[in-house]
């Protein structure tokens, strides 16, 4: 019996029935038909009408497993089948069936239009993918030690965007020691990635997984969308919800997970409207799944190179990494900004092998009942070393100023003093970390920063949380101008600019700025979906003035006054 069982396989009247036949279709199938299967796209959403469905799982080493049976008045569908994707499980017909099918399209409709229904049909779409998630159902296979620095990386990027898969360790697993002998001849084999399919990937790019995935679909080059939105943290989700949900045709892309960095954050406590705090996967997940219940495409992942300003036809040309271009008629950036990378010798050598920029419960489970070093005072680090602490026998909280105040809330200054295994080292940086050649992090040197002397620390994982740069590199040549830090500069004039200019538009017209990446920005989750929110009304008054205005010139440089 699955968790919340009646939520998450609800059965409808046949008055609610009734009400959704004019969003789809009737189809029947034969005994043994296939209605959706694994690793392929669904066509949308089926309601029973007669007859019976099993639901099964594959997972690309040959094991079929039931998953359950669904009969007349359930619906059959997941997340997935808001955006198109791929579906996670197989359906049969089991003798005569006869269903409602739904397309994707005419579901997103159907859950605006009919307000209670849909709601209980979302709740179910979700719950579904979380079961799924929890189950490892339905997705890719990794194979590697759980302590591989790759096994480790694509385990994030899988998690964090929400898709379910499980690991096998060749150590341990038969079936899966097999393969690695027949498949993976060269250690930079590591992992392995088994699609539903039966298809092998050796050590795959997140772009290569998505893409044997279906996570991740081809850009149109002919279509024009009313806004791109570059980054998926909580001031791209936001303005996608609010734009998406007011009738703008929306593009979202990202070059790693939606959520930016507030969705790796183990719990925010100080949100409005959450008083016993909520993950920041878990609240970003949410606006993530509203902005597809609104039709927002949202394409991850997918790095954004260059960004070409207003030619000609007044528009936007945006190259993403694979070289293909998205047009829009405006961009809001909301790239954010990422952690920096401390000077620190041995750096590199350690990333993703004793060294992370987040703290996640795969990462938890790494230093489990070890010493870890967390380095950072703000807000992110706060988070991170009382989420860490309940998980490592102590946290080394590395802070190179005399204290906490002017850089974390209170109440998060109060859990780490009250945390008896959080260890604060004030005027301390920590300068260098060794380890064996071609292996895991060994020790780590650190430094005080008022008398100088140095000391080693075995330490097998460190956590940085430094401060942050704005991604804005993508910008250069467009004209949008920035500040001395290289956060994007908001409500200035220009020489291009031929009506007022709102506060969060840049010196280009039609490129506003949302959350960390802008200048003055609060750098908190509700400033920044905040932002998203307001940008909405400026986006409306920048597409309806572009109507009726004269092309842009191409490329002509901004110049504030």
């Amino acid at each position: 019996m699955h968790p919340r069982h009646e939520q998450t396989f609800p059965e409808l009247t046949p008055a609610e029935i009734d009400r959704m036949r004019r969003f789809g279709e009737v189809r029947r199938y034969h005994d043994g038909d296939t209605l959706f299967e694994t690793g392929k796209t669904g066509p949308g959403m089926f309601v029973i009408l007669a007859g019976h469905v099993a639901i099964t799982q594959r997972d690309g080493l040959g094991h079929v497993s039931p998953v359950v049976e669904q009969g007349p008045g359930q619906f059959l569908g997941e997340l997935g089948q808001l955006s198109n994707r791929f579906a996670l499980v197989d359906g049969h017909a089991e003798g005569e069936v006869e269903c409602l099918l739904i397309p994707p399209e005419r579901l997103r409709a159907l859950l605006v239009a009919e307000a209670d229904l849909g709601e209980r049909i979302m709740r179910a779409l979700i719950l579904r993918r979380v079961s799924l998630i929890q189950g490892g159902v339905g997705g890719p296979v990794l194979i590697g030690a759980a302590n591989s620095g790759d096994v480790v990386r694509l385990q994030g990027f899988l998690t964090r965007n929400g898709y379910p898969h499980h690991l096998l360790d060749p150590a341990q697993d038969k079936d899966a020691a097999e393969l690695v002998a027949r498949s993976a001849p060269q250690p930079a084999d590591l992992p392995l990635v088994v699609t539903p399919d039966g298809s092998i990937l050796r050590n795959p790019s997140e772009v290569e997984i998505a893409r044997a995935m279906g996570m991740l679909a081809a850009v149109s080059p002919d279509k024009l969308y009313d806004v791109a939105i570059v980054g998926s943290g909580p001031a791209g989700l936001s303005t996608a919800v609010y734009a998406a949900s007011e009738g703008l045709s929306v593009a979202v892309l990202d070059a790693r997970a939606f959520g930016g960095q507030a969705g790796a954050s183990a719990r925010i406590e100080n949100y409005l409207g959450f008083p016993t705090g909520i993950s920041g996967l878990a609240l970003t997940a949410r606006a993530y799944n509203q902005a597809q219940k609104f039709g927002a495409e949202i394409m991850i992942p997918v790095s954004v190179k260059t960004l070409e300003c207003g030619c000609e036809d007044g528009n936007f040309s945006l190259t993403l990494d694979d070289g293909a271009p998205l047009r829009a008629k405006a961009i809001v950036v909301a790239s954010g900004a990422r952690y920096r990378r401390p000077q620190m010798t041995n750096l590199e050598k350690f990333e993703g092998r004793g060294v992370w920029y987040w703290a996640s419960p795969i990462e938890a489970r790494l230093c489990a009942a070890q010493e870890v070093i967390l380095v950072g005072g703000g807000n992110s680090a706060g988070q991170a070393a009382v989420f860490l602490s309940a998980h490592a026998s102590k946290v080394h909280m590395v802070i190179r100023g005399g204290g906490l105040g002017a850089s974390m809330s209170r109440y998060l200054i109060e859990r780490i003093e009250s945390t008896p295994n959080i260890e604060l080292l004030f005027n301390t940086e920590v300068v260098s970390i060794e380890g064996a050649p071609d292996a895991s992090l060994e020790r780590a040197q650190l430094r005080s920063r008022l008398s100088g002397e140095t000391s080693w620390m075995p330490i097998r994982n460190v956590f940085l949380f430094v401060g942050a740069d704005p991604a804005t590199g993508w910008l250069d040549g467009c004209g949008v101008a920035l500040d001395r830090a290289g956060f994007v500069v908001t409500g200035a004039t220009s020489a291009q600019h031929q009506r007022p200019v709102t506060l969060l538009e840049t010196t280009v017209p039609g490129v506003f700025a949302v959350g960390d990446v802008r200048s003055g920005s609060v750098k908190r989750v509700g400033g920044a979906i905040g932002e998203g929110a307001q940008v909405v009304a400026a986006l409306h008054g920048y597409l309806a003035d572009s109507l009726t205005a004269a092309p842009a010139p191409c490329r002509e440089q901004a110049s504030v006054r």
